[in-house]
């Protein structure tokens, strides 16, 4: 499956990139964030949430989806 991994503020930065096309088995969340980390080491010790097609998931979640975002903290008011 092939999968759109798409990144937002500080995760972009640190990616180099705002989104790119990786393909992926039907695994969880957990292993696509272990190959992320492989490939950005940076991103480990970044906090941010994980969606799946626009809702927010687990670690545990199945990929079944062909848009991942992963959202840093958000400030608002």
């Amino acid at each position: 499956m092939l999968i759109t991994v798409k990144y937002f503020g500080l995760i972009a930065e640190i990616t180099q990139c705002e989104n790119e096309a990786i393909s992926f088995a039907n695994e969880t969340v957990l292993n696509l964030l272990n190959v992320l980390y492989e490939k950005y080491p940076a991103l480990k010790s970044e906090e941010f949430q994980v969606a799946q097609n626009q809702e927010l998931v687990t670690l545990e979640t199945i990929l079944t989806g062909n848009e991942i975002a992963l959202l840093p903290p958000f400030a608002g008011g």
